[in-house]
């Protein structure tokens, strides 16, 4: 048997188990996307709000305050902070920012291991007439975190970076909030 028939006559049949390979995980694929498609699955997209204008208090507000201004992109108007609030259709008043970070357990020689750093917002929506449309309401994330006093530099670059996640996710579940309002007055 000549080396070259014996590749040749193996490449044919790997191919084809490639081609069927492939078909298999195109069908398992549609069969997926059509299963989340029946059940009311869909990606979040771009949000809808009723109003084209908003005023965001106070200003210049803490770091949500200033994720909330950045994230509404060209979706909404965000009135400047000297700007009067009969010209927003609505107000967004942020109540309070509140950062906390607690020991939760410690080593046996008394170090501290772990930390739970949390982020607590209060907010409510009001037309400029102070009619409101979206009563006082909290929104607070958690995270858990391992401490080491070694790595302590690390860690704290850690911190931030969990406590700018946890701002972007809850300017983002207000603006959901704000999406779900149907009318304004």
């Amino acid at each position: 048997m000549k080396p070259g028939l014996f590749t040749s006559a193996a490449r044919p049949s790997s191919q084809a188990e490639s081609v069927d390979l492939s078909r298999r995980s195109l069908g398992a694929a549609v069969l997926a996307a059509g299963l989340l498609t029946g059940c009311g699955f869909k990606l979040r997209g771009r949000q809808n709000y009723v109003f084209t204008s908003i005023a965001i208090q106070p200003s210049p507000g803490g770091v949500v305050v200033q994720e909330l201004r950045r994230s509404f992109g060209d979706a909404v108007r965000v009135l400047e902070a000297d700007a009067p609030l009969t010209q927003a259709q609505v107000v967004l008043k942020v109540l309070g920012e509140q950062r906390e970070q607690t020991v939760v357990g410690y080593s046996s020689s008394g170090q501290v291991r772990d930390l739970q750093l949390r982020l607590r917002v209060r907010f409510r929506l009001d037309t400029p007439q102070g009619e409101e449309l979206i009563a006082e309401n909290e929104i607070w994330q958690q995270r858990d975190v391992s401490y080491n006093e070694s790595a302590a530099l690390a860690k704290e670059t850690e911190i931030a970076t969990l406590y700018r996640d946890m701002q972007i996710d809850i300017a983002q579940q207000i603006q959901r909030r704000l999406a779900a309002v149907k009318k304004i007055p």
